[in-house]
């Protein structure tokens, strides 16, 4: 997949928010990734989908992984952490011994590792943990020695030993709380949250269950200005125009199809700017009200390193 190495940077209010993307490029069918729309919902929606969120010529989604940094109220957060490097994933073969380094892509975006205040994984999923924890002599540590890992309480039970029964685990799910959760808790460094968890005075997380039991939104609010970052609740513009549809990793189809409809409602009405996980392209964008459903807005404006270059 195609790295982009450029840092993009949006201002809301007095936050700073950060893209730093891993990798982005065509990655399944997209009637495979969002099982409920068909090749023909792509097709309808070309002109909105390609080149940057579907290769029409080879019917294949195009996603990102990436983290946000978010720079609030003197803090430093990250907001997911992406596949990590050299992990033993099976059963996922685009994340199985993948090789990146997230350290250096946040480094050049001005990130030490020790500089991170709280790390939020939105949900447990291989590709939202993964640079939580770092090989130090063979052993997972913390990437990042003085943050706090706020992590979905729901989450942390469903994927972790307190889900004594085993259901609706698999073996990459026991190998990624080992590697990436498990750590963090035996270092202090885990903090368990549910319902509603409040950061500082601009950053709140709120459930958001359905992709997973403890799926998580983070939501922005500073001087007027509104960003709700949804993890996985959207891989795609597809499930904009289609809130019904649910990706085909979502654990609980119908439940996070409710979910998905109300933060979208709540992102139209409140002019709240949507950031989610794996779009590609800018990345983040308006949404609007179209009836009873909805359209896409604005597309995010980033303000670049080459932007920055020309200031000087």
């Amino acid at each position: 997949m195609n790295k982009d190495n450029d840092t993009q940077t949006i201002v809301l209010g007095d936050v700073e928010i950060i893209r730093v993307v891993e990798w982005q490029g065509p990655f399944v069918p997209g009637r495979d990734l969002v099982p409920g729309a068909d090749t023909r919902v792509w097709k309808d929606n070309e002109d909105l989908l390609a080149p940057d969120h579907w290769d029409p010529d080879h019917d294949l989604a195009v996603l990102a992984l990436q983290t946000w940094v978010v720079r609030s109220a003197g803090r430093t957060v990250l907001v997911d952490t992406g596949v990590g490097s050299g992990r033993e994933r099976p059963g996922s073969p685009h994340f199985h011994h993948r090789q990146g380094d997230l350290l250096a892509d946040l480094a050049r975006a001005g990130v030490r590792p020790e500089d991170v205040d709280t790390v939020v994984n939105t949900h447990l999923h291989a590709d939202h943990v993964g640079w939580n924890t770092i090989d130090a002599d063979g052993a997972w540590v913390p990437a990042f020695p003085n943050a706090r890992y706020l992590l979905p309480a729901a989450d942390d039970h469903h994927f972790g030993p307190g889900n004594t029964t085993g259901k609706g685990l698999g073996e990459d799910d026991r190998l990624v709380y080992e590697d990436s959760i498990a750590p963090v808790h035996r270092a202090g460094q885990a903090v368990l949250w549910e319902g509603t968890h409040r950061i500082d005075e601009h950053l709140t997380l709120e459930a958001a269950p359905g992709h997973t039991p403890g799926s998580a939104v983070l939501r922005l609010e500073s001087r007027g200005e509104r960003a709700v970052f949804v993890g996985d609740l959207l891989h795609s513009p597809v499930q904009i125009l289609h809130p019904s549809c649910s990706s085909c990793f979502c654990l609980d189809p119908d439940g996070a199809a409710t979910t998905r409809r109300r933060v979208l409602e709540r992102a139209a009405d409140q002019h709240e700017l949507l950031i989610p996980a794996h779009f590609a392209g800018p990345g983040a964008l308006e949404v609007r009200r179209r009836g009873t459903d909805f359209g896409l807005g604005p597309w995010a404006a980033h303000r670049t390193s080459e932007d920055d270059d020309r200031d000087v």
